[in-house]
């Protein structure tokens, strides 16, 4: 990685939005830094006023500097207080801040096309609402914390070293610079590695999410030696990264100390020459200069540079905190899915016909898949999908249910209207809602949440009664194993089903779609994890709910759809034969090639 990238314009914008929502709170914050900083800024004043107060022999003022002891006590008194509620404020607004964009991140992960998650790891998308956050709000806190105030103490100094002695204040002002040239030197390539460090962060993140998931293919296929030398390889990489944003950012603090140190030399040289020839020529410029005076001056030279050494710090944890936030943005601002037309139908009755009318759809621009494909299914036929690996089955699934919109032409159901009438609509003219509603789907891939039994088996009817559920549970085959289990339906499983077997999860999501018995079905591999017995009993129940019902079924053992009314056959995102199985049989193509090479069983 040899990126160059800057900081976004739009970013800094993006979290004064954010922080806009609690502009009372924010001007709180400001006003009690404001007390903070003046009432510290006034104690030097009256240290100096003190020491004056006993330069003399035999003068000191004893009431005048009990007045100062008390005065100076009720300010570090009420400039802590300040102080302590602008930190309570500002760690409101810090959490509240990154709370929001939390919230907007995950909202939007909910209406991300499919195409947006295909394409990010699960890792990396973790890591920018949970690692990046956290940075962020670390970055934030800080700047609240420091920046404000050390701005604030730096207009303060001035003010009241300008009420002193202008000709000092114009020096310390003239060397200041070099330290800000400096740090903004330093800040560039700290930003830099810190928006490297965030982006390996987040391939690690990835890396490790996906290696935990695949665990078992991992040690069946024993690739635990490569995947811990890709670790080790993505480890490196962080590691370079990190040292070297650490190595710039710590750089940052010594150097503008340096810089620091020569103007308070320069303040002390001066304002001594000026106090010990009070009176002389040096009395044009520096005239005033008691003792005291100086004192206060060097107390102010060093509030003075200090903020410049906090401000540095902050500035270099400021470049990791809007590099996080860069990233935390790239997904909140990422393209939603299309909503939905004004005018779409919602479809409450649909017929069961689909119309595939010269589709093109594509996943890459580069990398043509579906072309000009044409298809017509009648209500109640039952359709089988078969073809090699990557064909396109699972894609044209993915058409039916508006996963991905087609490239060009279109895809169409039937429906009955509210007037009784038969219409056939684009699915993009149908709202999304309406349209998954109509079909059941059981795919190689289960689907299974954190809950009992019976919550997963609910979310294909959430109205459905006990002996509906268990009804559905005995058509799939699920309702043996399920009483086997310790608390029966109200046994509670983890994420992705926990300690139940693969077969297992797959009769819970085939009982769901008992229980709902959709308009139309698709099963992608329904019955590849299910043992033959079962999946003989399955197919009857299957069967059975799929009369009347337009279904589609994608399988590689073509044994299990035998009995389509249609049986297309794909290859390279076309279809190439169609007609059932004693057609295509005695037609002698590619599907006879593939039944007689033995994937039939």
């Amino acid at each position: 990685m040899k990126s160059k990238r800057k900081i976004s314009k739009g970013t800094i914008p993006k979290i004064l939005s954010y922080i806009g929502k609690y502009r009372i709170l924010f001007a709180l914050s400001l006003l009690m830094g404001a007390v903070s900083v003046c009432l510290t800024l006034y104690i030097p004043l009256l240290v100096g006023k003190a020491i004056d107060l006993i330069i003399g022999k035999d003068a000191v003022d004893f009431g005048k500097m009990t007045e100062i002891l008390l005065l100076g006590i009720v300010c570090v008194v009420v400039a802590t207080l300040s102080q302590w509620i602008m930190g309570v404020i500002n760690n409101r607004i810090t959490y509240n801040v990154v709370r929001d964009m939390r919230k907007d991140a995950f909202v939007k992960t909910e209406i991300l096309p499919l195409s947006y998650i295909d394409t990010h790891p699960t890792g990396e998308t973790v890591s920018r609402v949970i690692s990046d956050a956290d940075q962020f709000a670390d970055g934030l806190l800080l700047g609240f914390s420091q920046f404000f105030t050390g701005v604030l103490t730096i207009v303060g100094t001035l003010f009241f070293m300008l009420t002193i002695s202008p000709a000092i204040t114009v020096i310390v002002v003239v060397l200041t610079p070099i330290s800000l040239f400096v740090a903004a030197f330093i800040a560039r390539k700290t930003h830099r590695m810190f928006t490297l460090r965030a982006a390996t962060n987040a391939k690690q993140t990835a890396f490790i999410d996906e290696s935990i998931t695949s665990h078992n293919v991992i040690t069946a296929f024993g690739l635990k030696d490569k995947k811990q030398q890709a670790f080790d390889e993505i480890n490196r990489e962080f590691e370079k990264y990190s040292i070297r944003a650490i190595f710039f950012s710590a750089l940052t603090n010594p150097c503008t100390r340096f810089v620091n140190s020569i103007v308070y030399a320069a303040v002390v040289v001066v304002g001594a020459l000026s106090v010990i020839g009070f009176g002389s020529g040096l009395d044009l410029f520096f005239s005033g200069i008691t003792v005291g005076s100086l004192a206060t001056l060097l107390s102010y030279a060093n509030q003075y540079t200090k903020p410049f050494n906090e401000i540095s710090g902050v500035f270099t944890e400021l470049q990791n905190s809007l590099a996080c936030a860069e990233r935390i943005f790239e997904l909140i601002d990422a393209k939603p899915e299309v909503a939905d037309k004004e005018n779409s139908v919602k479809v409450d009755t649909p017929s069961g016909d689909v119309v595939f009318k010269d589709v093109c759809f594509s996943y890459t621009p580069d990398k043509k898949l579906i072309q000009n494909l044409s298809l017509e299914v009648e209500s109640g036929k039952k359709v089988a999908i078969v073809g090699p690996t990557g064909c396109g089955k699972t894609t044209l699934i993915n058409l039916i249910m508006r996963f991905y919109d087609v490239s060009s032409g279109s895809v169409s159901i039937g429906y009955t209207d509210g007037s009784g009438n038969e219409k056939l609509s684009d699915i993009r003219d149908i709202t999304r809602r309406s349209l998954r509603s109509c079909y059941g789907m059981v795919l190689q891939e289960t689907w299974i949440k954190r809950g009992t039994i019976r919550d997963n088996i609910l979310i294909g009817k959430p109205s459905a009664t006990e002996e509906e559920i268990i009804a559905a549970a005995k058509a799939s085959h699920a309702h043996s194993f399920i009483k086997r289990l310790p608390n029966g339906y109200d046994t509670l499983i983890g994420e992705d089903g926990g300690n139940l077997s693969q077969g297992q999860k797959q009769l819970l999501c085939i009982t769901r779609v008992m229980l709902a018995l959709p308009p139309m079905l698709i099963l992608d591999e329904a019955t590849s994890s299910i043992d033959t017995r079962t999946e003989m009993r399955i197919q009857d129940a299957f069967g059975k709910i799929m009369e009347g019902r337009t279904s589609f079924i994608v399988a590689h053992r073509l044994s299990t759809i035998r009995s389509a009314d249609i049986i297309l056959v794909m290859k390279d995102g076309n279809i190439i034969e169609k007609g059932n199985h004693d057609t295509l049989m005695a037609l002698g193509g590619f599907y006879c090639e593939l039944y007689n090479a033995g994937l039939a069983k």
